[in-house]
């Protein structure tokens, strides 16, 4: 089974071994799907020199490589002759239907998670995320400081802390801002992580490591949950106050928490959903609150940027931007594609449908509730409905356009002129097939476009709302 899905992965494009034939590099280039002969071929092409405890070297061992995090988090319990289970909390994170219940998932999880559990023995004793909460509100309520949360540059001293003394690292924190401000020195902060901390235990260490690679890796995790901002562009890290009720929930039930001895014993108590925690309502936010978001972040990026974190998502480019970076690439393409709309029609009513932090920040894609597309906007008597997706291929097909199909002919409802764009990377042709089938069977209008064919597009136009 766990070569099976393995074949599966590479099918669709999720991994890529190097021994490949020059006819399946053009159908993976060409986003179309593996045979069953092809995937086999390729398993057997490429034996895997990999091992973890309890799985066979090769495949088993890679699958686990893959989904040993899935298992730590509560989603999914697998073991070699065993069944694969997919716990309620898992099944929540493969909703297609409502992407909302990943924030849920992750949620539910970061509250619970042990550095140090039955799947992964290490030194740190702690709750990693109940224990940045501690301290962020630690911080904040202290007045000597900026009620911005914790630097980015302090983040390592959390990463490291071996226990859930969340008091005792907030006073090494004061002790800190005290003598060096918000600002101390790479070299600072990596003697009191490796010399003071681990004791010198922490030999090999890369200094770009400790003071960017796992704050960044933090952080994402982290925002995951929903409860995290980030504030000063990036250079703090804050709690959400818009769920500040959240915030408090997880502080009071999971500051203490039980140790478990065995595997089973510590999935079971992940996999348990709190309803309290991720049930709770957030904070509404009023389309005024949202268009002043919008303003605030089109005069944080101006039209050029916009337009170049667009062709970077297009041509799988990274970022360098500080606040962007943290956002994964759909959340990333609904945030700017709303700033690019905003940018050149400043007279359209945009409503995006993604939830915010109190920053304006989305915190996870939009969730087709109630049959909501992911950008609503409004110009004049003209409805436009934007839906955007990372996904290329035959899974894009697949996945999006009868969902599509189904917001736009809702949206129709309340605006009597509509139509919609539709925007990828690449648009595959079974999905302009799809598209084509669409408009004429439901008379439902949507105009596929790349990024860059979008930004083009725009660019050249003095209305939105387009028919032709």
């Amino acid at each position: 089974m766990a070569k099976k899905i393995s074949g599966e992965i590479i099918r669709i494009g999720l991994y890529t071994p190097t021994k490949l034939s020059n006819l399946v590099k053009n159908k993976i280039k060409a986003k179309e799907l593996l045979t069953n002969t092809e995937v086999t071929k390729i398993l057997n092409d490429n034996p895997q020199n990999h091992k973890e405890a309890g799985f066979d070297k090769g495949w088993p061992s890679r699958f686990d490589t893959w989904f040993k995090i899935a298992k730590e988090l509560g989603f999914v319990y697998y073991k070699i002759g065993e069944k694969i289970r997919f716990s309620e909390v898992g099944l929540r994170l493969v909703d297609n239907e409502h992407p909302e219940f990943e924030q849920q998932a992750f949620l539910n999880a970061f509250a619970k998670y042990q550095s140090n559990s039955p799947f992964r023995r290490v030194l740190n004793e702690n709750v990693p995320f109940i224990l940045l909460l501690e301290v962020i509100s630690k911080l904040n309520k202290d007045k000597n400081f900026n009620g911005s949360g914790i630097s980015k540059l302090e983040l390592p001293l959390v990463i490291f802390w071996k226990n859930n003394d969340s008091g005792k690292l907030y006073q090494l924190i004061k002790k800190i801002r005290k003598k060096h401000g918000y600002n101390p020195s790479w070299e600072v902060i990596i003697d009191i992580c490796v010399n003071g901390i681990m004791k010198g235990k922490f030999k090999k260490f890369n200094p770009k490591s400790i003071m960017v690679d796992y704050p960044d890796e933090f952080i994402r995790k982290m925002r995951l949950t929903g409860l995290i901002s980030l504030r000063g562009r990036g250079r703090f890290v804050d709690v959400n106050k818009n769920e500040q009720k959240k915030v408090d929930y997880a502080l009071a039930n999971y500051s203490e928490y039980k140790k478990y001895k065995t595997e089973e014993k510590y999935f079971k108590y992940m996999a348990k959903i709190d309803k309290n925690l991720i049930l709770s309502k957030s904070k509404p936010l009023s389309t005024d609150e949202q268009d002043k978001f919008l303003a605030k972040w089109i005069n944080i990026y101006s039209w050029d940027k916009i337009k170049e974190e667009m062709i970077n998502l297009a041509k799988k480019r990274l970022t360098k931007d500080e606040i962007l970076k943290y956002l994964s690439n759909p959340i990333r393409l609904e945030f700017l594609v709303a700033l690019a709309v905003k940018s050149k029609f400043p007279d359209i009513k945009v409503i995006p449908n993604y939830p915010y932090d109190d920053e304006g920040l989305p915190i996870s894609a939009a969730g087709g509730i109630g049959d909501k597309g992911d950008i609503e906007c409004y110009e004049n008597i003209n409805g436009i409905l934007i839906e955007v997706t990372m996904s290329e291929g035959r899974i894009q097909t697949v996945m999006e356009i009868w969902p599509i199909a189904r917001h736009l002919e809702e949206f129709s409802k309340n605006s009597e002129n509509s139509m919609c764009y539709f925007i990828a990377p690449s648009i595959f042709k079974d999905s302009e097939r799809q598209i084509e089938f669409v408009k004429e069977k439901n008379n439902l209008f949507i105009l596929p476009k790349t990024i860059e064919e979008f930004l083009k597009h725009i660019a050249g136009r003095e209305i939105l709302y387009c028919k032709s």
